[in-house]
């Protein structure tokens, strides 16, 4: 039987619940002026969303921060998944929705590419056995719905999948939300997929440093995105130590800002 969790409300709006790159900031072993800052805007989990969408929350991404991030945030309940692609800081909290299947009253549905789904099946194995002589609770239910290029529809909104490319061999997807887009690990945009970006309100884009990266896109580049796309607002995440909140703010032109943890905006 399900059990109505503590959950706070944030229907219509989006929750940033990490901006970091994958090592997090701060980073380990690390003393540089980010990441012993006292901002807490510098205090960078690795990169998710929480969306209010008409019929639930929905999670882009699960990564290893998840259980701090939801606390943090107050978000008990998560009702589906989407997955931009299977590196490890944007799937490996997956086990964190074991508590899930008890306020749902059954799984939690996945919506990834095939890739996805066979890393998901190979890291998490567990969770796909016989749950024959394992208490409740034991493993995360599940179920996974596979996504390509097309619409498709989750908890009463329609998500609009964005082609992007993470490096040279990692295709990725980035999602749009009515005139909201978020597209992490990113550093190139085929032309078909720019076309599916114009018109918004909001710009969610990857931006590892200043100097360009061999998967991510640096300062200059994602700022050439926003000149193309001319969003009305762009926000900044997969955020290294390289970057100061409060300096690289003061820095960016209007309109562009960086992302940080806890952050909230309206979706349009």
């Amino acid at each position: 039987m399900s059990r109505q969790p503590a959950s706070r409300d944030i229907s219509g709006r989006l929750v940033f619940l990490g901006t970091g790159t994958s090592v997090g900031v701060p980073a380990i072993g690390c003393d540089c002026d980010v990441c012993t800052s006292s901002d807490p805007r510098n205090n960078r989990t690795r990169c998710g969303l929480a969306i209010g969408l008409p019929e639930g929350n929905l999670l882009i991404d699960t990564p290893p921060d998840l259980r701090h991030q939801l606390l943090r945030e107050r978000i008990g309940l998560v009702h589906a998944v989407a997955y931009t692609h299977e590196h490890a800081d944007h799937i490996f909290g997956l086990d964190d929705l074991r508590l899930m299947q008890f306020y749902l009253g059954g799984p939690v549905p996945l919506y990834c590419e095939p890739p996805v789904e066979a890393r998901i099946r190979k890291s998490f194995d567990y969770a796909f056995q016989s749950p024959e002589r394992l208490h409740a609770g034991a493993i995360p239910q599940l179920t996974m719905q596979t996504i390509g290029l097309e619409p498709f529809n989750v908890l009463g909104a329609t998500i609009t999948p964005v082609r992007l490319q993470h490096g040279p061999w990692v295709p990725v997807l980035g999602f749009r939300i009515g005139n909201v887009a978020y597209c992490t690990d990113v550093n190139a945009i085929p032309a078909e997929s720019m076309e599916r970006l114009r018109g918004l309100d909001v710009l969610i884009l990857d931006c590892l440093r200043r100097e360009p990266h061999a998967t991510h896109f640096g300062l200059d580049e994602a700022l050439g995105v926003w000149r193309e796309l001319q969003p009305r607002r762009m926000l900044l995440t997969h955020l290294s130590h390289y970057f100061d909140h409060a300096t690289m703010n003061a820095e960016l032109p209007a309109g562009v800002e960086l992302a940080f943890d806890g952050l909230e905006i309206e979706l349009t």
